[in-house]
């Protein structure tokens, strides 16, 4: 089969160290997200990293799931970050206070961004999601701590999960584009009965093997576009016995709003709420934020 170097995500599992791993780079992709919106240096950054763990953590999903991921605050500067991953379509937003971001200077914390914030990531698999029908959901939040997303992340796998995780991003913005890539992995429960589960053990000793290599990969290697991505897992644990790779979901901009979609959720409120959204044309206006395109609907 070719190989994998960009816009697509790549799954891989480590049998005899029963790790599980998946990698991602974004190149078109995220800069298509990122042109909605005249986003400043800093917040572009933050939102590619969010693109990127969200794609990454997607992909765990199977039978059409999504996955989104929220973090908000009421002290920060950043009020609201949403991402979300569908079956490979990707999409994001962030609303922020352009005044105060102007003082943070061009590499802001995590803390100086968010605040006291939390990390909210909200699972829903089965069938293929719509308006009737939601499948299986569940959530986990976790405090907006560490000096990034990703150690948020990690953070919520060990204790919203009790997964073990790794996760490497990076983000590189230059004259042609921003660029992405990540890399996520994990280790996975021994679910015999009568056994301890492996992912109450933080410091399993396979565990701990593949950590310690994974850590070793670099923002260069991730970003390389010319080292594919099976070649970035090969580098890593080429010692293995036996590495599987399986091409995942090809990634594309994938926002959802359409006037029959927000037809259909209007056509829920009564007549007279939806007199008091009408404009003077008599057109109810709807702005979605994702993709920064307004509707006006007549209904």
């Amino acid at each position: 089969m070719p190989e994998t170097f960009s816009d697509q995500l790549l799954g891989f599992s480590l049998p005899r160290r029963n790790a599980r791993g998946r990698i991602a780079r974004l190149d078109d992709v995220v800069d298509s997200v990122l042109s909605a919106h005249d986003y400043p240096a800093a917040i572009k950054h933050l939102l590619a990293e969010a693109l990127v763990l969200c794609t990454l953590m997607g992909g765990l999903l199977k039978n059409g799931g999504q996955l989104t991921m929220q973090a908000q605050t009421q002290s920060g500067i950043v009020r609201l970050l949403v991402v979300d991953f569908r079956g490979g379509e990707i999409r994001g937003y962030a609303e922020f206070d352009q005044s105060q971001l102007a003082g943070l200077g061009a590499n802001p914390t995590l803390n100086a961004l968010f605040g006291q914030g939390h990390l909210a990531v909200t699972f829903e698999t089965g069938p293929e999601q719509s308006l009737g029908n939601r499948g299986n959901r569940y959530q986990g939040i976790v405090p907006l701590e560490g000096n990034s997303l990703s150690e948020a992340c990690e953070r919520y796998f060990v204790q919203s999960e009790q997964v073990p995780t790794l996760i490497r991003v990076a983000v590189q913005s230059g004259k042609h584009g921003c660029s992405a890539a990540g890399m996520l992995v994990q280790h996975l429960a021994d679910g015999e009965q009568g056994r301890e589960r492996l992912h109450v053990r933080l410091d399993h000793p396979d565990w701990e093997h593949i950590s310690i290599v994974g850590g070793t990969l670099s923002h260069a290697e991730l970003l390389d576009p010319a080292l594919s991505m099976e070649g970035v897992v090969w580098r890593l644990y080429h010692e293995e016995d036996q590495i599987n790779v399986q091409s995942g979901a090809k990634l594309s901009r994938g926002c959802r709003c359409s006037i029959e979609h927000y037809q259909s959720v209007l056509s829920r409120f009564p007549e007279a709420e939806r007199e008091t959204m009408r404009n003077e044309a008599g057109d109810i206006v709807v702005d979605c934020a994702f993709c920064s395109r307004e509707f006006p609907l007549s209904l």
